[in-house]
């Protein structure tokens, strides 16, 4: 814990602006190199550039904090009950030309300056000293990473989002109680850096207790650096496949061990391709989802245009009549010229939930 706060002291990021900003608040002004000139180098080039851009990023901070307080106010007031709920929110952002994921960024940013700010860690002046993301990941970083943080920005420090995680993943890889004791003792003593303890930690808290137990055996007797890279990648392939196999509808009427199937392809060092294999299934499934929703839905939006067409509109019935090839039970798509002009033909054959057993479910 004492190499952490020293960490702390070595916060200030060597970002300085390449010109300052104007007397009026509203204003900022800026230096940049003039690019058609070779009188200066491309890194010293660029290297202003990132400064200029560092500037930018925490001039606009606050504007982007009220802004999604802004469209947090409209949402919540959406949020009230009655008929069309949600539809003024949407309409808001239509009329000022913001997408919702944008918005949701906003709002979530609104959301982390009440964690900080309100929560009494940051003082409001001190918000400029983060950049967006460094602001983001901070407020989503634990408690005591968050203090001392905050401690550093009102001070006066300037924080950028490497900074921040670097301490979040030095944090935690001296308290993580997943972890062996060896493995928090000697990243405590720089033995094993953070960078590879941290991603570690993170893996194990995906995995059931049994294997994180397993895994950490192997651990406390080689708490070496490649062995904590092997056990991470492991963790995390079998932390992938339990979701995707949870997740993938073929196996609901299949009994079978996970776990002991795991085990044997580990032993043919085939772990990681089992796991990609089930996130491929996972993948296929959920295309084949998307595939018969959009067939179905070009089939009745299809129907409904041959319909209202007619004699007198012959070259939509033209369109209409090549859309055909692709609303019926039998389909042929053309794979293109760079496979050869191949072509495939689907079938879809719909069956009733009759012909699907229910799954087995142990008492």
């Amino acid at each position: 814990m004492i190499i952490l706060l020293e960490k702390i002291q070595s916060l200030d990021a060597p970002v300085a602006e390449s010109s300052p900003a104007s007397t009026d608040p509203l204003t900022l002004e800026l230096d940049l190199p003039d690019p058609e000139k070779d009188d200066i180098s491309t890194l010293e080039f660029f290297s202003q550039l990132e400064k200029a851009w560092a500037v930018c990023d925490r001039f606009d901070l606050q504007t982007e904090i009220w802004r999604g307080r802004i469209l947090r106010a409209v949402r919540d007031r959406e949020k009230r009950g009655g008929e069309g709920r949600g539809a003024g929110f949407l309409q808001w952002l239509r009329e000022r030309e913001i997408s919702k994921s944008r918005a949701y960024g906003l709002i979530k940013l609104a959301d982390s300056s009440d964690s900080l700010v309100g929560g009494g860690l940051l003082e409001e002046k001190r918000v400029n000293q983060f950049s967006k993301r460094a602001f983001l990941e901070t407020a989503q970083a634990s408690p005591e990473v968050q203090l001392m943080i905050s401690e550093a920005a009102n001070e006066g420090q300037e924080i950028t989002r490497k900074q921040v995680r670097r301490l979040s993943d030095d944090f935690m890889s001296v308290t993580c109680p997943l972890l062996p004791e060896k493995i928090r003792q000697q990243a405590q003593e720089n033995l094993l850096p953070s960078r590879v303890v941290a991603p570690l930690a993170r893996e194990l808290a995906k995995l059931p207790t049994p294997q994180q137990e397993d895994l950490c055996q192997t651990l406390s007797a080689v708490p070496e650096i490649q062995v904590v890279k092997n056990i991470t990648n492991k963790a995390r392939w079998i932390s992938k496949a339990i979701e995707s196999c949870q997740a993938i509808r073929a196996f609901q009427n299949d009994q079978f061990d996970l776990e002991k199937a795991m085990q044997e392809a580990e032993r043919l060092d085939s772990l990681g391709q089992l796991s990609d294999a089930l996130r491929q299934a996972q993948a296929i499934e959920a295309s084949v989802l998307k595939f018969y929703t959009a067939t179905k839905r070009l089939g009745l939006i299809q129907e409904k245009l041959w319909v209202e067409s007619g004699s007198s509109t012959p070259y939509l019935r033209d369109v209409l009549d090549s859309l055909q090839a692709l609303c019926g039970a039998t389909m042929r798509v053309s794979l293109g010229d760079l496979a050869g002009g191949k072509r495939i033909r689907l079938q879809i054959v719909e069956e009733t939930p009759d012909h699907i057993e229910p799954p087995n479910i142990d008492p």
